[in-house]
């Protein structure tokens, strides 16, 4: 049953990154519906969001290739494990992934799986705001790691 979990994760992580590299057709950006807020801004926290991820994705560097290798073989030896964020929502999202002597922000799409390699054995904050909702989770990562959100 585990292999069949890691291999459908395998699959989900290799076609969504061929669908990126592949793909030249220019979508339309979808933005988030305005909420009004009693601060008198106009700037809310989804469009700062949205700014975020625009600016990441111009110099992120995805590691799907290595975390496809690392969950295809047998890799218990490995210092390091992976952590796989499914995004189930219809908004862009920014994780941000912290820990002892670690930090990252991993842009994450409408509808797309972010996937990064991190050292075994340490305790991780992983945090971020999907849909004007925040996610926020403390995590003791020792093995693969999966996560799905959704608003």
């Amino acid at each position: 049953m585990k292999k069949y979990i890691s291999f459908s994760v395998v699959l989900i992580l290799f076609l969504n990154s061929c669908g990126n590299k592949v793909s030249k057709t220019n979508y339309p950006v979808r933005k988030p519906n305005p909420v009004s807020t009693n601060t008198g801004s106009s700037t809310t926290s989804a469009a700062q969001v949205e700014r975020e991820y625009q600016a990441l994705m111009k110099t992120y560097k995805s590691e799907t290739a290595e975390v496809l290798t690392y969950l295809l073989n047998d890799s218990s030896n490995d210092p390091k494990t992976s952590i796989t964020v499914e995004n189930k929502s219809r908004c862009n999202m920014v994780l941000t992934i912290s820990g002892t002597n670690y930090f990252k922000k991993v842009p994450i799409g409408a509808n797309k799986i972010g996937a990064v390699m991190v050292p075994k054995n340490q305790n991780y904050n992983l945090s971020g705001m999907i849909c004007n909702a925040v996610y926020h989770n403390t995590k003791f990562v020792s093995s693969s790691y999966e996560v799905k959100l959704s608003n």
